[in-house]
């Protein structure tokens, strides 16, 4: 971003509760506020410094076309057709449940879901549109260019200096989607800068005449940075050279999704148990009032918390429909019970330096990966400890005690509230011994949106700057599959410090690429300081690193598919815009070809990924034997040798049970390389079809799963060659089902309609039957349906209420009950708790069947006897079963009844567990509900 004349030097803080826009003026150094315009109320327009980070999507005929009116005329980024953005937002939003969207920024960092798929808001009907975290991020930028554009048409935003703030911790993958938000905005050139510097940049330049007087007995400077949904923390070393202080950033934090939010949710919670009951009213509330109670009480906590706070406030939560006013309760929250939850909850005085606890934590709802402990003041011990060597140098001292910095500058809207401002200096002090140094932000609210301002001036020399260069150094790993919390070997490709634009190159370390054919590297980044240097060979404690979003593609040759080895080096930069670019460069030629490494960013984060596996000792043995049954020269094997193959290969590798990921990909590898030779005879397309679903299973779970299901779906609508032969097709269906978690939503689509077709076609339907479509058996299908976790949940729901037609039409007693109706309560029931399951495998938890539908579903299973139909228990403890999510999870009477048939039965202890609290399933239950055992440590999600 190189100065040009005329430019406005523009700074977007994009925050989770509100989006700010400071600007200076061509020529000008002095730092200005916009004020957005925005709808304050239906058909009202007002221009305010903070526009909500807020989306609220009406019903149709709820609002008028003139209501939403804005000075400009733009489409919606995110495509919905009448949709409203800021102030009136929020406040339509605090009085209808199920139709704002908000936290957008933080579903932008939870890597744990498709952040461009459209999920928000969090657990909204089907009549409420939804979009994605990227595009509802977008949507607020675009709302600032359209308001920005309206100003000052002669100076369009887009071609600004623009500068976007993000939390320090952001990592590679969510930085890469705010640039992606801000692309779909129209705001294609922007640079990334870290909250936490933008707020020290605000000081900084308001005191900017005095710097030295101000920070004479300074040496090291805690920003603390609590936000809506992110605790940011930050440290600054403070030198003096020549009388002027020289300010160098050395540590920031991980990334935390614990702020503000977290605080209204809680007292949330509060309010609910002293909600007053009502007629047909649940005690417990659904998630969409649940968040619009969550929305009154941050207006109650803001006033309860201010100087002058009343002793109490009352929050009422709406009714609705005709019930809208006389359908609302009331319930009175105290300033001791915000000092109790708030104050003393989230900033406690943590006097034993204790630091943060690990576990799952109190607080679950929406979604949302929430920070396990919600005391910032123990995230804050293990941020000090992290950086402990370098915050000592810094203040001249040494030794194990904590190095508590000698200066403090809070930032975040959490600080609005003297309370908590007051206790965090408290506690600082305490750790201390001695009281540390404020340094006043005058406006929390808007100070990150000035820091980039004032950044920008300092790029071009007008303002006192920070140095520091990469806040974290990245490692790439080189020791193949280790047990978790086991240290790792990896060399750094590049070191802490190192400044934006400067690439490194690794001229010591040469590797071999792998063009034509997969590859992936996995790299992590640690905020530690290791002392490391490029190229550097060391251990990482799993404690201090954190795994990027994997980097698994294919490479190819300029102008050649050859399959071969390049040697390449490793060159490695920290870009303007503030992500890490990785490039592979062909070495020992001046003009060899350089490759661009490129993160996976949809979806759930792969586990296991690893930089390179060593082969079992006999694996050529086992390809060999591959090669000799399906390879392209046909070799005369007999129809023993080929049913013997499997055998073969587990006396060479061992118990196929044992055969862990990398390996069993490595034999997917080498079968669909010669997938062709399984039409050579039935035999042949029997032992392929199940060992190459065997291999693949569950379909994800290892870096380029996406390409291998890529292949191998190419060879769906060509089915099968030996139609007629019933264990041929049992294994094509087996084959689908193992691989379907790898499926995309149009490929289970596809599957969906075979199952359908196979299931419940009628017989003139049946002698239309498509050539190529693969005649399916009931249980082979029950199965498989169950598997497709991604189809979206309307048709869940039409599934299980077939299924749970069947069900009920089954003899449950009498004589008839006998093997055949066990069975086939079995499948049935099987299938049922699958497709109702409340915690997905491998799909998004927003595409999980409705919850009213699982509750129908669950009082006709508590009709049947259970201790005669044991599945019936099995099937309801996973429909049951509790999340945390109460978008997801049943009534809580229900589920209080499932938990007393289940104990009443004798059922399993672990069963009536994971429907009356949040657990992990056991091994049992993981691999009875996914139907086989998963491959040697691999995790499903659920």
């Amino acid at each position: 971003m190189k100065p040009s004349h005329g430019q406005y030097l523009v700074s977007i803080d994009l925050g989770t509760t509100n989006t700010v826009l400071a600007y200076a003026a061509p020529g000008s150094r002095d730092i200005e506020l916009f004020a957005i315009e925005q709808l304050t109320a239906p058909g009202e327009v007002g221009a305010a410094t903070l526009l909500p980070s807020a989306r609220y999507h009406p019903a149709m005929g709820e609002l008028a076309a003139g209501d939403l009116q804005l000075p400009w005329r733009e489409a919606d980024v995110a495509g919905v057709p009448e949709v409203v953005v800021g102030r009136l937002a929020r406040r339509l939003g605090a009085q209808v449940p199920g139709r704002m969207v908000a936290s957008a920024k933080s579903w932008l960092s939870h890597p744990g879901v498709d952040r461009t798929a459209p999920i928000l808001p969090w657990g909204a009907g089907t009549d409420v549109a939804q979009v994605s975290p990227v595009a509802a991020s977008a949507s607020y930028l675009a709302h600032l260019r359209g308001a920005w554009n309206t100003r000052f048409p002669a100076h369009p935003l887009e071609r600004q200096q623009i500068v976007l703030t993000i939390p320090a911790s952001f990592d590679e993958g969510a930085r890469a989607l705010t640039l992606e938000a801000a692309r779909l905005a129209g705001l294609a050139d922007v640079r990334l800068l870290e909250e936490p510097q933008a707020a020290l940049y605000d000081w900084l330049y308001r005191h900017r005449d005095t710097l030295a007087a101000d920070l004479h007995d300074t040496r090291l400077v805690l920003v603390a940075d609590v936000g809506g949904g992110t605790t940011d923390f930050s440290l600054v070393r403070v030198d003096i050279e020549h009388g002027e202080p020289v300010l160098t950033r050395i540590g920031v934090g991980n990334h935390l999704i614990l702020g503000g939010d977290n605080m209204d949710l809680a007292l949330a919670h509060l309010a609910e148990s002293r909600l007053p009951a009502q007629d047909a009213t649940p005690a417990r509330l659904t998630a969409g009032r649940l968040a619009q109670l969550t929305e009154r009480c941050r207006g109650a906590k803001e006033e309860l918390l201010a100087q002058d706070a009343p002793a109490q406030v009352n929050v009422t939560l709406l009714g609705s429909g005709s019930k809208l006013i006389g359908g609302s309760r009331t319930v009175t929250l105290t300033k001791q019970d915000v000092e109790g939850i708030v104050v003393d909850g989230f900033f406690p005085l943590n006097a034993e330096q204790e630091g943060a606890r690990r576990g799952r934590g109190a607080i679950v709802e929406f979604g949302l990966p929430y920070a396990s402990d919600a005391a910032v003041t123990r995230h804050l011990v293990s941020f000090l400890r992290q950086h402990q060597a370098a915050a000592h140098a810094a203040l001249g001292t040494d030794g194990d005690a904590l190095p508590v910095p000698d200066t403090l500058l809070l930032n975040g809207g959490v600080f609005r509230a003297d309370a908590l401002a007051r206790r965090l200096e408290a506690t600082l002090d305490g750790w201390r011994g001695a009281p540390v140094k404020m340094l006043h932000n005058d406006n929390p609210d808007v100070a990150v949106a000035r820091g980039g301002v004032a950044y920008a001036l300092a790029r071009h020399g007008f303002a006192p700057a920070i140095e520091g260069g990469s806040p974290r150094s990245y490692w790439l790993l080189l020791d193949g599959d280790k047990a978790p919390g086991v240290a790792r070997r990896g060399v750094c490709i590049l070191p802490r410090g190192t400044q934006p634009g400067r690439e490194v190159r690794l001229t010591d370390r040469t590797f071999a690429l792998r063009v034509g054919r997969p590859v992936r590297f996995h790299l992590v980044s640690t905020v530690a300081d290791t002392g490391e240097r490029a190229g550097d060979i060391g251990e990482l404690d799993p404690a201090d690193f954190i795994a990027l979003p994997p980097i698994a593609m294919v490479l190819q040759l300029a102008g050649s598919a050859a399959r071969k080895e390049v040697p390449v080096q490793l060159a490695v930069a920290l870009s303007e815009v503030g992500t890490l670019d990785v490039h592979c460069v062909e070495a020992g030629r001046a003009d060899g070809q350089r490759w661009s490494l490129e993160f996976q960013l949809r979806g759930q984060e792969e586990e296991g990924a690893e930089v390179q596996e060593e082969a079992p000792p006999r694996f050529a043995d086992a390809v060999e034997r591959i090669e000799r049954i399906f390879g392209g020269r046909a070799q005369q094997v007999n129809v023993k040798e080929v049913r013997q193959l499997r055998g073969q290969l587990e006396q060479l590798l061992g118990s196929r049970e044992r055969w862990a990921t990398p390996l069993l990909r490595r034999l997917f590898d080498a079968l669909m390389e010669r997938a062709k030779g399984r039409r050579r005879s039935p035999e042949h397309e029997r032992v392929w079809l199940n060992l190459a679903g065997f291999c693949l299973r569950p379909g994800f779970g290892h870096p380029l799963d996406d390409w291998r299901i890529g292949q191998l779906w190419a060879l769906f609508e060509s089915g099968v060659q030996y139609q007629k032969e019933r264990q041929v097709r049992a294994e094509w269906w087996t084959l689908w089902r193992r691989v379907a978690g790898g499926l995309d939503k149009d490929a289970q689509l596809r599957l969906l309609d075979d199952f359908a077709f196979n299931l419940q076609a009628s017989g003139e339907e049946r002698s239309r039957r498509p050539v190529t479509l693969v005649e399916g058996a009931e249980e082979d299908m029950l199965r498989l349906g169950a598997a497709l976790e991604r189809i979206p949940s309307a048709y869940k729901a039409e599934i299980g209420n077939w299924m749970l037609g069947q069900i009920v039409a089954l003899p449950a007693s009498g004589p008839k009950f006998d093997a055949k109706a066990a069975a086939a309560f079995t499948r049935y029931l099987w299938a049922l708790g699958r497709v109702g399951a409340r915690q997905p495998f491998h799909g998004s938890a927003h595409e999980v069947a409705p919850k009213a539908t699982v509750e129908a579903w669950l009082q006709a299973i508590l009709q049947l006897d259970w201790k005669k139909i044991e599945p019936a228990g099995f099937a309801a403890a996973h429909l049951a079963r509790r999340t945390g999510d109460r978008s997801r999870d049943i009534d809580d009477a229900l589920r209080a009844e499932i938990v007393r048939r289940l104990t009443s039965v004798g059922a399993p202890p672990t069963w009536a567990a994971m429907v009356r609290d949040v657990v992990e399933l056991d091994h049992a239950s993981e691999q009875r509900m996914f139907g086989e055992a998963l491959p040697p440590g691999l995790k499903l999600i659920g």
